[in-house]
């Protein structure tokens, strides 16, 4: 039924963004129930594919939205080969913020961050005259000690993502929203940017350690 005149979006029951929290938590449930054995096949893969596009076709979720491109790539040919499964099986795991080890869905207030705003692969980092932002919590420690650590080696410190900037650093310990479609303005903005061409790299805390102390 068509709302010409905008009653049902006027209406108290209406809001938006509850019902794109809601569906982005249906993605979450359905992505655990679908991994729950350990593995994922042709069929559950189209199935996903078709749930996604069906239901979050208009869904303004970045992060939605790259899972549903690579899916679509992995199904292009019709065949979801051994190793696209296996990547799939991962994706959705870091989606639904399980563990591959232990894949159940967590009730801490803290779990591990969604992986899948990342650069893949991983881009070699630059540290002079590079500006770097972080976001969310970092494991190693303070994000002004963080912070620091850049600063020494001749990066520079941005306090919001713009076009400016170089690298997006997403700490390793994500709050519980970053696993029901709310990932914080910084990481949506970069994604922006991504998307429209602005050479902006989104890197995890565990790839920023790697080439700080190396």
């Amino acid at each position: 039924m068509t709302d010409l005149h905008g009653e049902f979006a006027a209406s108290r029951f209406f809001h938006e963004a509850r019902m794109d929290r809601r569906s982005a938590d249906a993605l979450v449930g359905l992505s655990a129930g679908l991994i729950a054995d350990g593995a994922i096949n042709q069929q559950e893969a189209e199935f996903l594919h078709s749930w996604i596009k069906n239901n979050l076709a208009n869904l303004e979720d970045p992060v939605i939205n790259i899972l549903y491109r690579r899916l679509s790539d992995m199904l292009q040919d019709g065949v979801l080969d051994d190793e696209e499964s296996a990547e799939l099986l991962a994706m959705l795991n870091s989606f639904a913020g399980l563990n591959l080890a232990q894949p159940k869905p967590t009730l801490k207030e803290f779990a591990a961050s969604n992986d899948l705003p990342l650069c893949n692969p991983a881009p070699e980092l630059i540290w002079n005259n590079r500006t770097f932002v972080f976001t969310g919590v970092m494991a190693y420690g303070p994000r002004k000690v963080c912070q620091d650590l850049v600063a020494e080696r001749g990066g520079i410190i941005g306090g919001s993502v713009s076009k400016k900037i170089h690298y997006l650093v997403i700490g390793s310990v994500g709050n519980e929203q970053w696993r029901h479609s709310s990932y914080g303005t910084k990481i949506i903005k970069a994604l922006e940017l991504r998307e429209s061409g602005v050479p902006i790299s989104i890197i995890s805390e565990k790839h920023w350690q790697q080439n700080i102390f190396s």
